[in-house]
């Protein structure tokens, strides 16, 4: 979350007069996140948070987006609801960019996730992938394979600049992954950004999850790819299996987890870190002088990447 519009107070009052909201009591901008511009809207009816999508998210995915909220929601999941105007409408216009108005989630994000953050993370996955099953629209996942080869030729020049040899190394991991990627695991809607930041824990309860900005349809599996990365790394980059094990076990009491998936997992481990260490990659070497958001280190990833390279079988990350 993150601010780059700014909406003036006149223009706020106009937008909140079509909802059954109640009259405005502050408006103050989120400074987290780097996606769009977010606003903490509280009102004499309740708190909201006001979303509006900036250049980087398209107009034609956020249909999917308000709608896997509305569907996610209506089934039951912990996540934020967009809210309908009087018209019946979700998706909106304000200050010249597309704007949704959404529920407000209690809870705050774990710092430093602990053994109990990932077991309740491991259940909630799985929740929101078996609810998501019945879900009409589909949204490919850009930031995957065809992806990474477009954000490898986009840093080939300057990727020696974060680490000397780091162009050829990935080019290397790319034509491995491609050539190796899976073509036949379930697959279903996933978060694909399913970081710490973005699940809220109330006295390590699960309370919610949020930002399905990057929600798209791919394998069920690489979400847990993604969450293995972002959630079992410790700071100094050694690997908690005791996280993993507790992650997989409360998953697959809610949704079992086939043969296929988990001796796939290496691999999938591998395509989310490289994943993750392009996209951070390219965000470092692109960041504009005096920019507001600050651009995550891509050496994390890179780091990560090389413990999955080493990964013979599941057993390196403590599951069977």
């Amino acid at each position: 979350m993150a601010v780059y519009t700014e909406v003036p107070d006149g223009d706020l009052a106009q937008f909140i007069a079509e909802y059954d909201i109640g009259e405005p009591v502050s408006c103050k901008g989120i400074a987290e996140g780097v996606e769009n511009s977010n606003y903490l809207l509280k009102t004499t009816k309740g708190t909201f948070i006001l979303t509006l999508y900036e250049k980087r998210v398209k107009l034609e995915d956020l249909p999917f987006f308000i709608g896997l909220m509305q569907h996610l929601a209506g089934k039951g999941l912990n996540c934020p609801t967009p809210i309908a105007d009087r018209q019946g409408q979700a998706l909106k216009t304000l200050c010249g960019r597309p704007a949704a108005l959404i529920s407000f989630l209690e809870g705050m994000w774990p710092r430093r996730p602990t053994e109990k953050h990932c077991q309740a993370l491991g259940a909630a996955l799985a929740d929101f992938h078996l609810k998501g099953r019945d879900f009409a629209l589909r949204r490919p996942n850009n930031l995957s394979v065809e992806g990474w080869r477009q954000l490898i030729a986009a840093t080939a020049d300057r990727a020696d600049e974060v680490e000397a040899g780091l162009g050829a190394k990935l080019a290397k991991e790319f034509a491995y992954l491609e050539a190796h990627w899976p073509k036949d695991l379930e697959s279903g809607v996933i978060h694909a950004d399913l970081f710490p930041d973005n699940v809220f824990f109330l006295n390590d309860k699960l309370s919610g999850i949020i930002d399905f900005y990057f929600a798209c349809t791919d394998f069920l599996a690489y979400d847990l790819a993604v969450c293995l990365n972002a959630w079992c790394f410790q700071p100094d980059m050694s690997f908690n299996v005791t996280k993993a094990k507790l992650m997989f076990e409360s998953y697959r009491r809610v949704r079992p987890i086939p043969e296929a998936e988990m001796q796939a997992m290496p691999l999938l481990a591998r395509g989310a870190a490289l994943r993750f260490l392009l996209t951070r990659l390219y965000d470092w070497l692109n960041h504009p002088p005096g920019a507001f958001v600050k651009p995550k280190d891509p050496m994390e990833y890179i780091r990560k990447l090389r413990f999955h390279q080493a990964a013979r079988d599941i057993g390196a990350y403590g599951l069977k």
